[in-house]
């Protein structure tokens, strides 16, 4: 077991982070033929769906030159300037790289959440649950700020004493493993595992705009976090993905930028500019209390005033 305590480089870091991201991705497109074939033979395979594949791959090469152009000197900078304020030097080693992704994996759960519940945020990620399908291309679907917000979850495991190359070697860990969870051909897996782990079933679940599954299982390698939390669903109904309303189109540019272009029209809307402010903070959907909707009621016919109080609109999870 000494290799648990054996000493490991920045360079062997960095390797492994390239390696296992150069075979995940080998390996989902692999699955995604699968997929395809699947959808062809259920006769669900159509020019709307090979699109949004294609698209779905478009804007992991916007999001990957936006990455390197903007976000990766910020990152850079953020971690050797918060490691300059460590508390600690803790080694790096076997040990404290499974460490490292246990508590990585803990600030994703929030920072996860936090892109649910803050519409600046949501802006971003609705971009990744936008697709109204679900397979391995749509793990490869990003919005242009993705890489930003995170940032600010995981610089305080570089402020404890992590070394800033093992945040973000186990950063990757835990977003790699997700990637395999983007299918519809695996379904529950047995029950401990289902219990412990994020699963195919447990991230559909995630994706859905069904009722009960929005704002759910935000997990990345772990779904206990959601059983602690009061956050977690099971899969029990067929899943409906996407957002609402949908994005009825397959123009990456348009998917890629439709969130800040809702955003920006809700913050247009509003008169006030503490509401204006309001919009960016609150949950997606947000209107302020004086305003209200009419809702026609199924029953007679007529229309009931409700006000319409922070909550969120409907929008898949």
């Amino acid at each position: 077991m000494n290799w648990l305590f054996d000493s490991i480089t920045e360079g062997t870091l960095y390797n492994w982070e390239l390696a296992l991201g150069d075979s995940f991705f080998l390996i989902s497109i692999a699955i995604l033929a699968v997929e395809l074939i699947r959808y062809a033979v259920r006769k669900r395979l159509n020019w709307r769906l090979a699109g949004d594949t294609v698209t779905n791959f478009v804007t992991q090469a916007f999001f990957v030159s936006l990455g390197l152009v903007l976000f990766y000197a910020f990152y850079l900078a953020t971690f050797s300037v918060a490691a300059g304020f460590a508390l600690f030097e803790i080694p790096v080693n076997g040990m404290t790289l499974v460490a490292a992704v246990l508590l990585a994996d803990f600030m994703y759960y929030w920072e996860h959440r936090f892109s649910h519940r803050v519409a600046a945020a949501w802006a971003t990620h609705t971009v990744h649950h936008s697709s109204p399908h679900f397979n391995m291309s749509v793990a490869y679907r990003f919005g242009p700020m993705d890489a930003f917000w995170s940032v600010f979850f995981y610089v305080p495991l570089v402020l404890i004493g992590f070394n800033p190359y093992l945040v973000l070697f186990a950063e990757a860990i835990v977003l790699l493993y997700q990637t395999f969870l983007h299918t519809e051909i695996v379904g529950k897996l047995p029950r401990p595992i289902e219990w412990l782990m994020n699963t195919p079933s447990h991230h559909r679940v995630h994706h859905g705009t069904n009722k009960p599954y929005v704002d759910k299982n935000y997990g990345g390698v772990f779904i206990v976090w959601d059983r602690l939390f009061g956050t977690f669903a099971e899969e029990t109904e067929t899943v409906e993905f996407g957002v609402s309303p949908q994005v009825e189109s397959v123009n990456p540019f348009v998917v890629f930028f439709h969130g800040f272009a809702r955003l920006w029209r809700a913050v247009r809307d509003e008169p006030r500019f503490g509401d204006k402010l309001r919009v960016l903070v609150k949950p997606p959907g947000w209107k302020p209390e004086r305003q209200a909707l009419v809702i026609a009621s199924p029953h007679s016919g007529r229309g009931n005033l409700t006000a319409a109080r922070g909550a969120p609109s409907s929008r898949g999870a």
